[in-house]
């Protein structure tokens, strides 16, 4: 009988190895699963910071026109048109469009709309070649922000804030590049995420805490959407301002970077809706959606992009809580184990 009995128990054994080793690959597969979900909605974020930023400036450039003039109408531009036996009127047009410069200024349309269609094609093809020319065509588009960025910040009568703020959108497409060529949670796809919210926030709060003049649409802004006065509206874009430094430093320290960066989506996207919803009105064709929606579009990074991080760094710290878990309930089991084995050596010897 007792050589039966110890059979019994060491083929009960032998069933809960066998179980636990059959749990294992079924718990790896189902992590490889959610990490897999986790890094495709991460990189859809990106995607989507990018292409609205891009169909946002597209539509700036289909329906007025791109913010380039501080960059042309000079005396260089006078004596490139010139040299190439064009005259100032053949050269700029007259308003209808029928300008050199007009007509070429009006094709940078397209490049915006190819590189809003490439942010949600890159990295999704088998062919090499494809994929190098479509990150190729973001890096251009990259480009092309900066380019604008630094004609807004011209026309902003060389106001660095002007430029900084931009960060955000500038980068974006980089980002996007990044998370394509090294991966959504690589250490430079993340840097470079920083560094945008950074520039976002830092701009901002410049204007908004007036150390640089606040711009009156900040004023316009706070009255119309929150239905305040002048005042009211002054003191709560100070306020906004100290937010936007403590966000740019809160970011750095790891225990507090979640809220950082929550509110810093909060923000972003309350910032980039105050545009439509200050400006549309029921009484303007298309609700004034034509003239206002665009706007928030093309803000969009100053609210996925934080969005991406908080997403990123919330797995990473729910990730190392599971591990604590673990560790913590196979620290107990063992002593459970140990427990049980010496309460049955007790038994034994008592019985005896």
């Amino acid at each position: 009988m007792p050589t039966s009995s110890a059979q019994s128990d060491s083929a009960a054994a032998t069933c809960a190895d066998d179980r636990s080793t059959v749990a294992v690959p079924n718990t790896s597969a189902k992590q490889d699963s959610i990490d897999t979900i986790h890094q495709r909605s991460l990189l859809w974020i990106l995607r989507l910071a990018a292409g609205l930023c891009f169909a946002g400036w597209a539509w700036v450039h289909y329906y007025w026109e791109g913010p380039y003039g501080v960059l042309l109408w000079q005396d260089a531009t006078y004596d490139f048109a010139e040299s190439l036996g064009v005259s100032w009127d053949e050269f700029v047009g007259t308003g209808a469009n029928d300008g050199w410069l007009q007509i070429w200024l009006s094709r940078i349309t397209w490049l915006y709309v190819i590189c809003t269609i490439v942010c949600f094609t890159a990295g999704r093809t088998s062919f090499r070649m494809f994929e190098r020319l479509q990150v190729a065509a973001l890096l251009g588009g990259c480009g092309l922000l900066v380019v604008l960025s630094y004609a807004k910040y011209l026309s902003a009568q060389h106001q660095l804030p002007m430029f900084v703020e931009h960060g955000g959108q500038m980068l974006a497409p980089l980002a996007l590049v990044m998370a394509i060529t090294l991966g959504v949670r690589h250490r430079v796809t993340v840097v470079t995420c920083i560094v945008a919210v950074v520039m976002t926030f830092a701009g901002h709060g410049c204007y908004a805490i007036d150390w640089w003049p606040t711009p009156s649409i900040f004023y316009g802004m706070t009255t119309v959407a929150l239905g305040v006065e002048y005042e009211t509206a002054e003191k709560l874009l100070r306020v906004a301002g100290v937010l936007d430094f403590l966000v740019c430093f809160a970011i750095f320290v790891p225990r507090i970077r979640l809220v950082a960066v929550g509110w810093a989506t909060i923000w972003g996207l309350l910032t980039a809706a105050a545009r439509p919803v200050a400006g549309m009105s029921m009484t303007l064709n298309y609700w004034g959606a034509d003239q206002f929606l665009h706007e928030a579009v093309l803000r969009s990074p100053h609210f996925l992009l934080p969005l991406f991080l908080l997403v990123s760094w919330w797995s990473i710290e729910t990730r190392a809580i599971r591990k604590a878990c673990k560790k913590l309930a196979a620290l107990f089991g063992r002593h459970d184990r140990l427990l049980e084995s010496r309460t049955e050596g007790m038994v034994a010897t008592t019985q005896v």
